[in-house]
């Protein structure tokens, strides 16, 4: 390689490189819960949505009852499936006390997440977990306020795609409030136990 070439190559490289650390920069940005105090992460918020049973519903018709909170959508190969099925184990193992928490899953796939869809999707898990829609505007607002991320990917020849998303099962108070969040590996004993103290300090 000559020697001309030798500098195209590393500056090519110092550029490659330096758009790698902007684009992991602005990713970590968008994905990182933002705080409006130390240690207070600035999650949740109202929102107005359908449930899978036709009913037009609000953040505050759950207040008095801890949320399990998640973001996904019907189509989800994997990380959607395995949340539900995590939530689905938690409810089972807090016995009693779950009738003190309210599962909720929150299309983001709303052009193909009826209600009738999420209603069929929705009985393969917890009787307890209420599938939500709504149009489009209304779901961004709620992911926004839950600082979730999502984007629909390429349709393909079949008119079929995958959504991009993040994926955290969020923890909020009887007044609404963020309390924690979990991760879809999270550990169902681990996620139970976190929750009844949760419950047991409120």
């Amino acid at each position: 390689m000559t020697f001309p070439r030798v500098m195209l190559f590393i500056a090519a490289m110092v550029v490659a490189v330096a758009l790698g650390l902007v684009v992991n920069v602005l990713f970590l940005d968008q994905s990182r819960p933002k705080s409006t105090t130390i240690g207070v992460p600035s999650i949740g918020g109202p929102f107005e949505l359908v449930d899978h049973k036709g009913r037009a519903v609000r953040d505050q018709d759950y207040r008095g009852r801890h949320m399990l909170v998640m973001f996904g959508y019907t189509t989800c190969p994997d990380v959607c499936p395995t949340e539900l099925q995590l939530i689905t184990e938690v409810m089972e193992l807090l016995g009693p006390a779950a009738a003190k928490v309210q599962p909720l899953m929150v299309t983001i796939d709303p052009e193909r997440d009826t209600v009738e869809i999420l209603a069929d999707y929705i009985g393969n898990f917890h009787p307890s977990i209420i599938g939500l829609t709504g149009n489009l505007d209304r779901i961004r607002a709620a992911a926004k306020a839950y600082r979730v991320y999502f984007a629909k990917g390429a349709v393909d020849e079949d008119g079929e795609y995958f959504m991009d998303h993040s994926s955290f099962i969020y923890l909020m108070g009887r007044d609404g409030k963020y309390l924690s969040h979990f991760a879809h590996s999270t550990a169902p004993d681990d996620m139970a136990a976190r929750i009844l103290a949760a419950i047991s300090e409120s």
